[in-house]
This record gives structure tokens, sequence and C-alpha cells, in this order.
């Protein structure tokens, strides 16, 4: 299951960034409800809400450890848990979205705009979300990592 979702998740994000790459000029906004979301093309150096510009490479090693860390992790102590599981492949999964853009393109391309935060993507999302369901998991079960 981890695999998968790891697998399902850095597809969609990449299908949904090879359309706003091919299909947005940089900096261009689609309202989808006007004044509320808007896919918008933008470029990120840096980190969340766009900290530590140009530190790509930086971020790149940076995911890599976290992605093999999180891998070696869930492998020796938690395979058979399955609402780890699913936060791990939800944050490997968005961390691997990234990491592509940042290899190959040298920023990553965010898009999901609500006008009232900064701009991100799917990737980002997957990463929010799995570290949430964890923080989760671990309060209500007090699970010991």
């Amino acid at each position: 299951m981890l695999y998968l979702l790891i697998s399902i998740i850095v597809f969609m994000d990449q299908i949904i960034k090879y359309y706003i790459i091919n299909n947005f000029n940089y900096g261009q906004s689609l309202a989808i409800i006007k004044g509320v979301f808007h896919l918008t093309y933008v470029k990120n150096t840096g980190a969340a809400f766009g900290i530590f510009k140009n530190a790509n490479n930086f971020f790149i090693i940076v995911s890599i450890i976290i992605i093999l860390f999180l891998l070696f992790y869930r492998y020796y102590y938690f395979k058979s848990n399955i609402y780890i599981n699913m936060s791990i492949g939800l944050i490997i999964g968005g961390a691997v979205g990234n990491l592509i853009d940042r290899i190959l393109l040298n920023h990553v391309v965010d898009y999901l705009d609500f006008r009232i935060w900064p701009v991100f993507n799917l990737a980002d999302s997957a990463i929010v979300v799995g570290a949430g369901f964890l923080i989760i998991y671990i309060i209500v079960t007090d699970y010991e990592l």
C-alpha cells in the first residue's frame, strides 16, 4: 500500500505540474472561483511560504535524507501499521514530487492559489496532510515513535 500511495501522489502531482507548465505563462492566473480560488503558475526556489529562496541544492539534499530516513524507519518499525504507512506514504509522495521539480527544473512548480495563503501544490498538500495524520495518530493513541 505504501508504494502505491507514493506512486499515485507523485503521478498526480507531476501530471498537474506538466499541465500548468505547458498551458500557463509564468505568473498567469485563472480564476476558478473568482477572488477565492485560482490556478496561478508560480516558481518557488525556496521552502514553504517562499522562505530560504535559492537554496535549491540544500533542499534536494534534505529531501533525500528525509525520504531515506522515513523509508528506513517505516521498514524496521512500522511495516504493519496502516495509519503510519498512510502518513509516511503521503509525506514521501509529496517530497518525491517536489524533489523531481527541484532536480529537473531547479525550482518547485506551485499552482493552487486561495488568495489568502501563499500559492502551493498537490505535493505540498500531501506532505501537510500526511504529517497531520501522523501527529493526530500519535496524540490519539499515545503512540511512541
